[in-house]
Formats: structure tokens, sequence, C-alpha cells
């Protein structure tokens, strides 16, 4: 009975140690972001955030001589400035949806990471027939 005990208290230490790490480990590694609206709103300033949203259309400014940036990042509701020194992804581009991550200081974001994403379907060239239709 003693030693049947024992099996039973330390299989129950493992499981919970094994749902301890797991438990962590997802709460860790989960990407979670911000909308444009709810970063503007928050008061996260000087904490890393990430951001999603769209790349505004002829908000962004290029230095000429650095890869230095700054664009304007919005949702439906909310526009916010965001500054970057860095290499872009190659599919960052106008009206692209994107997740930026960086700092808040003073209304702006100054971006330490930009993640550009892929689109969900393929979208064919202006004008261009759908391939079933040819």
């Amino acid at each position: 009975m003693h030693r049947r005990l024992k099996f039973v208290l330390g299989g129950g230490g493992i499981v919970l140690a094994v749902s301890y790490l797991v438990s962590t480990a997802t709460l860790d590694s989960a990407t979670y972001y911000l909308t444009v609206s709810e970063a503007a709103e928050s008061a996260h300033g000087g904490a890393t955030v990430r951001v999603k949203g769209k790349v505004q259309g002829g908000s962004i400014a290029r230095h000429a001589e650095e890869p230095r940036l700054a664009f304007v990042l919005s949702d439906s509701r909310q526009q916010l400035r965001v500054r970057y020194d860095g290499l872009l992804p190659d599919l960052f581009s106008d009206g692209r949806e994107v997740i930026v991550e960086g700092r808040l200081d003073g209304g702006e974001l100054r971006a330490q990471a930009i993640l550009a994403s892929c689109p969900s379907k393929y979208d064919s060239p202006d004008g261009a027939a759908p391939a079933r239709d040819r």
C-alpha cells in the first residue's frame, strides 16, 4: 500500500510538471499582436509590442543613403506613424498587411522588426482571365 501511494504521488507530480511546462511554453510562444487602434489608444509606452495593420498607400518615405524608413500603419479606425532602421522584407509595399514589432514612443512606433504577410490567395495580373476561362 505504501509503495502504491508513492507511485501515485510521483506520477501525479510528473503530470503536473509536464502540464506546467507545456502551458508556459505555449503562452510564451503565442504570437499575440495589437491592432493599430488598440496600440494608439493604449499606454504601452516603452514596452515592446507587436502591431498588425496595413501600410497606408503613399505613406512610405525612404531615406536616400541609409536603410531608414518611415510609413503610416492603419486599420479601419486609427493610424500610427512607424519609423524603422533596417532591411525590409521583400513583400513590403503600399497596402500590404504587416506586423511591426517595436516600442511605442510618444504616439510613434520605433520598429525593430517588420513581418510582411503573404497574400492568402493568388490574384491574377490586371485584366488576365482566369485559367479555367481560357
